[in-house]
């Protein structure tokens, strides 16, 4: 029964560009972090926040798979709705916890790419989409 409220509505062909815009958009911008806490993380460097009472490396390994893993199912639009998952979670940790003591200029970043975010988790991935090849 969930599944029928989980299916995206049949969007027009330009909406269909618009989604596939967003979701690559804001996929390479968001892969950039990702990429530099993985580089850091092989070179090394393990020193990172631990919001939510898991430890500092455990906290970093979950922010790398969501902003460089994650995004990367995203721009292929694999498993999409899934991939979203860690992304927002990610996004309210730094906007709520991280960033909940500074001025909202610093809570704008992350409140930034979460509004995308939500918009394709209603959305789906669109037309133009591994998900919408492989599963209809």
């Amino acid at each position: 029964m969930l599944k029928k409220y989980l299916k995206p509505l049949p969007l027009p062909a330009p909406a269909d560009w618009g989604v596939l815009l967003l979701r690559v958009g804001m996929s390479l911008l968001m892969m950039q972090y990702g990429y530099a806490k993985l580089h850091n993380y092989l070179s090394g460097e393990r020193g990172f926040a631990d919001p939510i009472g898991i430890g500092e490396e455990a906290s970093l390994v979950l922010t790398i798979f969501a902003e460089f893993f994650c995004s990367i199912l995203l721009i292929l639009g694999l498993a999409a709705r899934l991939a979203l998952i860690p992304l927002i979670t990610t996004m309210l940790v730094a906007a709520l916890i991280i960033h909940a003591q500074d001025p909202f200029d610093k809570q704008e970043h992350p409140i930034l790419f979460l509004i995308p975010y939500l918009t394709l988790l209603l959305t789906g991935p669109g037309r133009y989409s591994l998900d919408k090849v492989l599963f209809g």
